[in-house]
């Protein structure tokens, strides 16, 4: 019986010629899965057809722009520097995306373009609130299925552990340190599954959310369980007062998104009372 999870041997596979990386195919696989779910929710909306697919058109490679910028910031002594090598920062198959950089900016774009959308009177587009709320659940699949491109890479894992689902790490990619451990927890994976579930919450209790509350549910939960997550993590990241900067930012948006989430909701209740007793 297998008693650990185990690294695959390569990060890529030839066809002729042809190299293709395991961790790309995941975030191709992860966009189009977003798309079309997105797509079929927003439609389900009253939405009409293609306005998903041409926002993330700008959205994608704006989101792919923005989370390795943030990548780079925060991990500047891979690239730049004695010991750093700058053409590597343009190798986004050798992993870095930052989702703090990659949603904000991707958000950006896609609120920019939407308005645009919004202008030329095309038929069937929604608010921008529910556009979003139609596209939290893929987004978090899209995230959980990227994840696994850090596994075929063989990076992004936490603290060594002895459970029987401990992730094997060969020795070249062990940090500094770990070099006697063998099985670190599956962070990716953690990662992954809370993705799902706070995907599959949404979509099972979205009923009760207000337009827009479904979109700001998904950053309150992915940051809840990212800010424990990230403590697990023993790869290298710049800290602040003894904290990983990422643990950092999951807490500051958590606690942003929630009064977003809670105040958004006291507002459409305020504004429904109202409507009530004025008819």
């Amino acid at each position: 019986m297998l008693r650990f999870i185990p690294t695959p041997s390569s990060s890529s596979m030839s066809i002729g010629p042809l190299q293709i990386h395991w961790y790309a195919l995941c975030l191709i696989a992860g966009i189009a899965l977003a798309i079309w779910l997105g797509d079929k929710r927003y439609r389900a909306m009253g939405g009409g057809k293609s306005i998903v697919a041409d926002v993330a058109i700008v959205a994608v490679p704006s989101g792919i722009i923005g989370g390795r910028i943030y990548h780079v910031i925060t991990s500047p002594g891979d690239y730049f520097g004695a010991d750093g090598d700058f053409s590597r920062v343009f190798k986004i198959w050798e992993g870095g995306l930052g989702i703090w950089g990659a949603i904000p900016l991707g958000t950006l774009a896609a609120w920019i373009y939407y308005r645009n959308i919004v202008k030329s009177d095309r038929e069937g587009v929604l608010t921008f609130s529910q556009f979003a709320d139609a596209l939290a659940p893929g987004v978090l699949f899209a995230q959980a299925v990227g994840r696994f491109g850090n596994w075929f890479n063989g990076e992004l894992f936490g603290k060594p552990t002895t459970l029987p689902w401990g992730l094997e790490i060969p020795p070249y990619n062990r940090p500094y340190l770990y070099g006697n451990f063998e099985t670190f927890h599956p962070t990716f994976l953690y990662e992954a599954l809370w993705c799902v579930l706070i995907a599959v919450i949404i979509m099972k209790r979205e009923k009760l959310f207000k337009p827009g509350q479904a979109f700001l549910f998904y950053i309150v939960g992915y940051c809840f369980g990212r800010f424990f997550i990230e403590t697990l993590r023993i790869d290298y990241a710049s800290h602040i007062f003894g904290l990983r900067v990422n643990v950092w930012i999951s807490a500051l948006v958590f606690i942003a998104s929630l009064w977003a989430f809670v105040n958004l909701g006291r507002r459409e209740t305020q504004a429904r009372l109202t409507e009530s007793e004025s008819a």
